[in-house]
């Protein structure tokens, strides 16, 4: 039996295990006196679009982040497998799923799409396939907890949701201060290695350097392995090719074995049973946004931290308007001086 979870075929999923397990760099700080946090976010822009009758049965929770996410979270937890054996591969993703209790309820932020703030877009419930007053969430945020020596004290926060400002899936390690630093706090922003899983994959290293110029003015960038730039003369795979490849091949290891699944419900069943009783509420948000507008707290209860210090993603070739930017900010360091 091979239980696809297309997820797994995707390129930057089957790529962690390699950053992780071949990168010392990464090796040798993937614990909890490096790490902050862990966000694994999936956003898509559209809603239901007719299929809210389909959808309303399950909610996101279901439908995205017990299955898709937590197959990503078990890939960025798990110890090194004893080798490339699918067994032992799906062994360790297994021990880490064993490490985790139930998600409770005070630790989940629910939503579901108003209209947008124009009014131009329709809520869910105008999506006829809906039943009149559902209380189904299109968003979910929640925490969880991996009890042993390398992941004590670390939350992972998964966020999944329909109707929202962008489309992507990414994972985001943030790393912990520097502690006693030459620069002040809101100068030195925190590291951050980011995969993007879709769209356009990428992985990228958030980081602080100095802005060119005469002065000692600081500047967020990036070391960016952009796959669209760097591999011009390769394609990437859908994730049912290398899946169906997979099965004609014989290969089990990015296929869901029945112990993991009856882990990971183990740790979704409570919170989705209370759920399902209207016992967590459900926060309505507009079409097109981040989503409630308790996300920020949220995420700051877990130790995320959102740099003041203006980033933008990314200037990867040397434009006019990156000249241009540069030469403003070190025209206005030289006025300083």
């Amino acid at each position: 039996i091979y239980r696809i979870d297309h997820y797994l075929g995707k390129e930057m999923v089957k790529n962690i295990m390699i950053l992780r397990f071949t990168n010392q760099i990464f090796g040798s700080c993937w614990d909890r006196d490096h790490i902050s946090n862990v966000q694994i976010t999936f956003k898509e822009k559209i809603g239901t679009e007719g299929r809210g009758g389909y959808f309303d049965e399950f909610g996101i929770m279901r439908d995205v982040m017990q299955n898709h996410l937590f197959q990503i979270l078990s890939l960025i937890a798990m110890e090194s497998p004893s080798s490339l054996n699918a067994e032992d591969i799906r062994n360790a993703k297994v021990d880490v799923l064993r490490q985790i209790p139930p998600v409770v309820e005070s630790e989940v932020l629910l939503g579901q799409y108003g209209k947008s703030e124009d009014g131009s877009l329709p809520s869910y419930l105008d999506d006829e396939t809906v039943p009149k007053g559902s209380k189904t969430a299109t968003f979910a945020a929640a925490a969880f907890h991996i009890n042993n020596p390398r992941w004590e004290g670390v939350p992972f926060v998964l966020k999944c949701g329909k109707a929202l400002d962008q489309q992507k899936v990414e994972i985001r390690i943030q790393f912990k201060d520097m502690g006693t630093n030459l620069f002040q706090k809101d100068v030195a922003a925190r590291n951050e290695l980011v995969i993007r899983v879709q769209p356009e994959e990428a992985v990228y290293l958030k980081m602080t350097q100095k802005l060119p110029g005469l002065g000692m003015e600081t500047v967020m960038s990036e070391l960016d392995l952009s796959y669209a730039s760097r591999f011009t003369n390769l394609s990437v795979p859908d994730a049912y090719e290398n899946l169906i490849l997979d099965a004609i091949m014989g290969e089990q290891s990015n296929f869901v074995r029945s112990d993991e699944l009856d882990e990971a419900w183990r740790i979704f069943t409570p919170v989705l049973h209370k759920i399902d009783r209207g016992l967590v509420p459900v926060e309505v948000y507009p079409y097109g946004s981040r989503g409630p507008k308790q996300l920020g707290e949220f995420v700051g209860r877990f130790g995320f931290e959102r740099h003041l210090q203006v980033y933008s993603w990314p200037e990867t070739s040397q434009t006019n308007a990156t000249v241009a930017a540069v030469s403003s900010a070190s025209a206005s360091a030289d006025s300083k001086l």
